[in-house]
């Protein structure tokens, strides 16, 4: 009898929107043709398919058929009428975060914990599960000024495994990589400054084996262009420049070679 009252609430406390999320293999290398579909962000994303749009800075929106996440969330994607499902906010700082997120958004994510603790988010939205790996924040000089102060967000949707470093500082560790797993797609900030120098970048991402990269976070072309010339020459990667803000892929949609796709960050609209 407890059982069968239970089914009900369980039921309710579902979100309406939630289908079944086809299970992902973050360590499993998938090979295959890429396949890149332009559409606006309100067109209907195919069955078993991620659409990635690259929006500003370090501010992503991840949409599969009927969940919508953002990344870095600033409370601004356009002047747009248009609310995620959910928002992650890696660190507290001007152009990764917002103090005041609508409260109409369901879910919204802190990638550091305000009491001290360590941030520790699992949500699982049906089709896209939510986790986050802690790092620190460190200084200008070295040294931890900020222990887990910024979050690496894993979306795991469509069988694929899609990671956000954030404003990583340092080189994840051992068991940070463990936690992570192997990342199919990965936005990475390429200042090589403020986060980490393109060395370190590189080798971090040599060791999460990601075959599609997506650089962010980069102040002008001259600092782009350099981590390119370094994922070229000193990773292998292929480079594709893109002249849109977003791409769509499944699984299968993968490339054989590691390759670096450069979208071109811009705000949604209507059009």
């Amino acid at each position: 009898m407890r059982a069968a009252l239970l089914i009900p609430v369980l039921l309710a406390a579902m979100p309406a929107f939630a289908q079944e999320r086809i299970p992902s293999h973050c360590i499993a290398l998938a090979q295959g043709p890429e396949r890149v579909v332009q559409a606006g962000f309100r067109d209907p994303v195919p069955g078993g398919a991620v659409r990635i749009t690259y929006v500003d800075h370090a501010m992503f929106l991840i949409q599969t058929p009927s969940v919508a996440a953002a990344t870095d969330f600033t409370g601004f994607m356009g002047n747009v009428d248009f609310l995620p499902d959910v928002v992650t906010m890696n660190h507290a700082h001007g152009t990764h975060w917002t103090s005041a997120p609508d409260p109409a958004i369901p879910h919204v994510l802190q990638g550091w914990s305000d009491d001290g603790a360590v941030a520790n988010h699992r949500l699982d939205l049906g089709e896209m599960l939510v986790r986050n790996v802690p790092t620190d924040i460190r200084g200008r000089f070295g040294g931890t000024v900020e222990p887990n102060g910024n979050s690496i967000f894993v979306f795991e949707a469509a069988g694929l495994c899609i990671g956000h470093l954030g404003h990583l500082h340092h080189e994840p560790n051992g068991e940070d990589y463990a936690l992570l797993g192997r990342l199919d797609v990965v936005m990475v900030p390429v200042d090589g400054g403020l986060t980490l120098d393109h060395p370190t970048l590189v080798r971090t991402l040599e060791r999460l084996r990601s075959r599609i990269v997506i650089p962010m976070h980069w102040f002008g072309r001259g600092t782009l262009d350099a981590f390119l010339s370094d994922m070229e020459q000193e990773a292998g990667y292929a480079v594709d420049r893109r002249s849109g803000s977003e791409i769509a892929l499944t699984l299968g949609d993968l490339p054989d070679q590691p390759t670096v796709v450069v979208l071109e960050p811009a705000l949604l609209t209507e059009d």
